[in-house]
């Protein structure tokens, strides 16, 4: 009898250590089928797609590269348009950086709200040019007279211009800072310009009360 129940925790024991050991196979087994973490999504793209090119060495190489990797003409006239017509409709990621923010559209609003004399200041070059060109001196003395005293007008509205639009725009953003110079500058060069080559397009007609 005390053999018999001897023996009975050492069959019990046996069987713990089998099953131990079974588990203990089991978990190697599985353990050696993985072997390693699984990969990242990232790091399995990168492995798909190869290791990446060594960088250029010399100019011509850089040059070849640039090429290969030039977008296709009709790409890069599409992407042209799409900025000149970005830039026409005042979009704020196609604009330079002097034409960004609300203060430059309030301004440009402003000057393209009334027509000016600076406008005219193309069509005086080309006058100015002509008196140079016309071999008669009584002409070109007019011509010369005439161009003067539209510099000067033109001159004399650019600096009223530039004050008053700068009033106007400390008035309407309180809060920003207004630099008289920039802001009367950026002015008298919008209205130098002819009303349809103004880029940004004006959105304001003229009489309009900004």
């Amino acid at each position: 009898m005390r053999f018999l129940r001897r023996s009975e925790p050492t069959t019990v024991g046996a069987d713990s250590v089998d099953t131990s050991e079974s588990q203990g196979s089991a978990d190697s087994t599985r353990t050696a089928g993985k072997g390693r973490p699984t990969p990242k999504r990232r790091e399995a793209e990168a492995k798909r797609r190869g290791p990446a090119p060594p960088p250029p060495r010399t100019q011509r190489e850089a040059s070849k590269l640039a090429r290969a990797n030039r977008p296709a003409p009709a790409e890069r006239r599409r992407a042209a348009a799409e900025r000149r017509e970005g830039m026409a409709a005042g979009d704020e990621k196609f604009l330079m950086p002097r034409d960004r923010g609300p203060m430059k559209a309030y301004v440009r609003d402003v000057v393209d709200s009334r027509p000016h004399i600076m406008g005219l200041f193309m069509p005086l070059a080309v006058v100015v040019l002509i008196s140079v060109l016309i071999p008669f001196p009584a002409i070109q003395q007019y011509l010369s007279l005439f161009s003067l005293i539209a510099l000067a007008t033109m001159i004399v509205e650019g600096t009223l211009l530039g004050y008053s639009t700068t009033r106007k725009a400390r008035a309407r953003f309180p809060e920003a800072t207004v630099n008289a110079l920039g802001t009367g500058w950026y002015a008298f060069t919008r209205a130098s310009q002819l009303r349809r080559l103004r880029i940004p397009k004006p959105r304001v007609a003229r009489g309009a009360n900004p």
